[in-house]
């Protein structure tokens, strides 16, 4: 069988864990190759951190695949995270370019938490990442991600009823899969909901809960989840693994005596633990 091969468009942060600088070792250790085009170049991600360099990518990307012509390559999976809205067209044009019918589209709206946008974002950024969404097999935004694309009112208290409503809104835009991560409904536990436009069906996953904020584990979930789809899982297995392989690596950083959590948590050291449960979930399944 041949390796699987995934291609990421998310940017650079040389230091604090995110995007590239998680989504490369994850997808990697699962056994995936994985291609990463960086969209930008920063000298440090903008959460926790006082400033930054920025340096935008957007008009070498399509340079950038063009030089692909000629050689022969097919990928499995593109997976989107953190784009600025300028971005946004750029890799909507450059996937209806790679894919076929056999790769999957995931899209990782990463643009708000909290109830708010990241700074520098606006509602035309919300419009953009809508038309993307759009080329998507699967979705995974976070509460506040999913409240500003469906255009429902942000309540993290938010009930079943309405959550599945506004899931099945946002299936409209045009993905079969949305998945709503770091959901906190129950004391002392993270729950992920999982909609299935194609069968209408519900399911959900949750894993242990650690308070605080932790930067960088929505990309950890969404690389661990996309390469764990790869490598053959199902919808839920993989959206398990990803939540017990964040939930690992927050409680090898919380070891630590007052952890400085702007760096993002220490994932490579729960990186032998994500192989054991790759490996122990594929032996229950025999």
């Amino acid at each position: 069988m041949s390796q699987k091969r995934l291609l990421t468009f998310q940017d650079y942060s040389c230091l604090g864990r995110c995007s590239i600088t998680v989504a490369l070792p994850t997808i990697s250790a699962l056994g995936v190759e994985c291609v990463a085009v960086p969209t930008a170049i920063l000298s440090n991600h903008t959460a926790g951190f006082k400033s930054w360099t920025y340096l935008d990518l957007k008009n070498d990307l399509k340079d950038i695949i063009h030089k692909w012509n000629g050689y022969k390559h097919h990928f499995d999976a593109i997976y989107t995270g953190y784009l600025g809205t300028e971005q946004v067209p750029i890799i909507k044009d450059i996937i209806d370019e790679l894919k076929d019918d056999k790769t999957i589209v995931l899209v990782d709206p990463a643009f708000a938490d909290f109830g708010k946008m990241y700074k520098g974002f606006n509602e035309e950024h919300i419009k953009e990442m809508k038309k993307l969404i759009a080329k998507a097999h699967i979705i995974v935004p976070n509460l506040t991600e999913a409240c500003f694309l469906s255009d429902v009112h942000y309540d993290e208290n938010m009930s079943d009823e309405k959550l599945e409503y506004m899931m099945k809104k946002l299936a409209l835009l045009g993905p079969k899969e949305v998945i709503i991560s770091g959901l906190h409904q129950k004391d002392n536990l993270v729950t992920s909901i999982i909609y299935d436009s194609v069968s209408d069906k519900f399911s959900r996953y949750s894993s242990i809960l650690y308070e605080g904020i932790y930067h960088g584990t929505g990309d950890l979930f969404a690389s661990t989840f996309i390469g764990a789809k790869l490598d053959g899982f199902s919808t839920l297995e993989a959206t398990k693994i990803a939540h017990d392989y964040v939930a690992r690596a927050i409680a090898y950083t919380l070891e630590e005596d007052k952890p400085d959590v702007c760096y993002g948590v220490e994932f490579e050291r729960a990186i032998p633990d994500l192989i054991k449960m790759i490996n122990k979930e594929k032996n229950d399944e025999q």
